[in-house]
Parts: structure tokens; C-alpha cells; sequence
């Protein structure tokens, strides 16, 4: 089962549909006991930072998670503002986050003012690993972003692919079991559903 937990931030709703296409069914839960059950986990997430947070410890799901993602190493990825989540902190907000992945999240600065902020569109990937998720036969795997913050991660070997835009910034990560991503796959038609695909049989 996969589970896409629903603790008040984002539209799970377009995250399912997605999966739906790819073949794979996924639940919507706002009951963190669902965690147990999950064979795989999608973080979802729009919006601030501290709203995030407080959304996970508010509904009893960062104990349920650290449980599921660090001692029964269950698959999850982590969606745009989950994927920050992930983070040890961010310039958004004053609270900590989950720290899963050893980085911070900042927002972009861009000083000659010719890229806007946010970053939004559709943009290609650089793979910076062998990885289960992204496919390195494909050069023009593009995905959509809308975001103002990006990670940057303190140890390299977690940097899974990197965009361009004002410079090269960090647009997923991985570490074994747990990969966040900063595109939204739900709005990235045949490459989030093929992504999505990758996640639900092959991570």
C-alpha cells in the first residue's frame, strides 16, 4: 500500500490520481496508525515551512514517520514542501524539521534580477548518481517546478539531480531509502507518471 498521509497541507488528491495512472493504487489517510500498514509513502506538501511542521506534530505522524522511514527503512519521497520537511531547517520558517537529510533549506538568491523567483516552469535534470528513479537514457526528462526555497545539502553523496536556474541547485536527493524531490511529478504528465511508476515498483 501506499500511503499519502494527510495532515492539512497540499492536494493529495492530484498526487493519487497520478499513481492511479501509473498502474499503482495509493490511500489518502489523515489516521497515522496507516503508517503501519504502508509499504511506501509520499510526503506531500505546499506551502510555508513552519505550517508544515506544525501540520506533521500536530496529527502524531513525526513519530510514526521517524518509526516507518529510519528503523523499518520503508520507502518515501518526499513532494516540493515535503521534501523540505525532510530537512534539518529552513529560511522560511524558525522551527525544525524532520532531519532525515543532512541540509538546510534557502531561498533562491538571484541578484542581477533576470530569473524570477519563484522558479516556475518546466526544467530538465542533471543525474548526479546511479539511482533507481530517473531515467539516464532519457536527456530531456523535464519536470514542472513552482518553488522559492531549494536544499542544499551538506553531503554531496546525497545529491541525487541538480536544475539550473540563477546557478545549480539541488532539484532531489536521495539517501537510501528516502528521496524528496523538488518538481511536482502530479504536473509533469508522462515523466511523473513514468517517476511515480519507478517509485511504486523499483525503490
Amino acid at each position: 500500500m501506499i500511503l499519502i498521509p494527510d495532515y492539512g497541507s497540499g492536494n493529495p488528491m492530484s498526487v493519487l490520481r497520478m499513481f492511479e495512472r501509473s498502474g499503482h493504487e495509493a490511500i489518502i489517510s489523515a489516521d497515522v496508525q496507516d503508517v503501519e500498514r504502508a509499504d511506501r509513502i509520499v510526503l506531500i506538501g505546499v506551502g510555508a515551512f513552519n505550517q508544515g511542521m506544525e501540520g506533521l506534530n500536530a496529527g502524531g505522524w513525526c513519530e510514526a514517520l521517524h518509526t516507518a522511514v529510519l528503523i523499518q527503512h520503508k520507502p518515501i519521497m518526499g513532494i516540493c514542501l515535503g521534501m523540505h520537511l525532510m530537512c534539518k531547517s529552513s529560511e522560511e520558517g524558525g522551527v525544525k524539521g524532520l532531519g532525515w537529510i543532512d541540509a538546510d533549506v534557502k531561498r533562491f538568491d538571484i541578484p542581477d534580477g533576470k530569473l524570477k523567483v519563484p522558479h516556475m516552469g518546466w526544467n530538465i535534470l542533471k543525474v548526479q548518481k546511479d539511482n533507481e528513479l530517473f531515467d539516464s537514457n532519457e536527456p530531456e526528462e523535464r519536470f514542472y517546478f513552482v518553488h522559492s526555497y531549494h536544499a542544499h545539502c551538506f553531503d554531496e553523496s546525497d545529491v541525487l539531480t541538480t536544475t539550473e536556474h540563477g546557478g545549480s541547485f539541488v532539484s532531489s536527493f536521495q539517501r537510501r531509502n528516502i528521496v524528496g524531490v523538488q518538481f511536482h511529478p502530479e504536473k509533469s504528465h508522462r515523466f511523473g507518471v513514468a517517476l511515480l511508476r519507478r517509485f511504486a515498483e523499483d525503490f
